[in-house]
């Protein structure tokens, strides 16, 4: 693994030393679009809707639409926002762990005590598991300031970003309203039924079938042979026309400038202006 960045928890006079690493990894295949009459790739090009030109990312600002007005973004403008820009993990308070509704866990993050003595963090890490209490953390990644919860997982420090509480939606269903009678006997038969199924959770057990069986199918397509060379799937590199938004042919383009560069040769004594 390879550390996201290095900081340091803190609280009160406390300093602990850290790395942080994703905890999590998609295992999903990646796949792409192709033309399913020649396999060619289908490329997803900036074009501006206004003037029809593609644009480079230098160019491009972030927008805010109400549906009604575009509020235009600049870099200047997002940069005076008050993003946390230091690498602290702020502890702001240490709560009963079974006061967090799983609901609000978003991304998990391993924490790697960075210092010549890891007693800080073993101590830390020691006090949330004999006093079951996990401690509600400020922190900032990828220019947000997001809220978080340090817990312990086996041995390690752990780092949970949580969701703000008004990203959780409340739960409204009119059929949920209406008082609904269950009786003994039915649940009675719901509880066996329950029973039955009754095992202790072990995630090694589950696997995910779906990426399984697409492996299988690609790799005996790979061994049959049906597959294409994958630089014939870009096809030819195209660039965009300097006068607007219009795609050509690389070869064309280095063509046409060839001709042009000899129709303008020195021996003429006429100069031509740029269009």
């Amino acid at each position: 693994m390879r550390a996201i960045w290095t900081g340091a928890i803190t609280f009160g006079l406390v300093n602990v030393p850290v790395k942080v690493y994703s905890a999590t990894e998609d295992h999903d295949l990646s796949l792409h679009q192709v033309h399913d009459k020649d396999g060619g790739r289908i490329k997803y090009q900036r074009r501006c809707e206004i003037c029809g030109k593609i644009v480079s990312y230098d160019h491009i600002d972030k927008a805010f639409d109400d549906g009604d007005k575009t509020v235009v973004l600049t870099d200047d403008d997002l940069s005076t926002l008050p993003a946390e820009r230091s690498r602290e993990i702020e502890v702001v308070e240490f709560v009963p762990s079974d006061q967090l509704d799983p609901i609000m866990f978003d991304r998990s993050y391993f924490l790697e005590p960075d210092s010549k003595s890891p007693k800080a963090y073993a101590l830390l890490r020691r006090t949330l598991e004999e006093t079951d209490r996990t401690a509600i953390v400020h922190f900032a990644l990828r220019q947000k300031t997001r809220l978080g919860a340090l817990r312990v997982h086996d041995n390690v420090l752990m780092l949970q970003s949580l969701l703000w509480d008004d990203e959780v939606r409340e739960a409204k269903f009119p059929a949920l309203e209406e008082r609904t009678r269950v009786s003994a006997k039915e649940l009675e038969m719901s509880s066996a039924l329950v029973d039955s199924f009754a095992s202790d959770f072990s995630p090694e057990k589950f696997s995910d079938e779906y990426q399984e069986e697409l492996k299988k199918l690609i790799d005996a397509k790979l061994k049959e042979g049906d597959a294409l060379d994958t630089a014939k799937t870009f096809g030819e590199e195209e660039e965009p026309e300097e006068g607007g938004g219009e795609v050509i042919d690389l070869m064309e383009a280095l063509r046409k400038s060839v001709e042009k560069n000899r129709s303008s040769a020195p021996a003429k004594k006429t100069s031509r202006k740029k269009g």
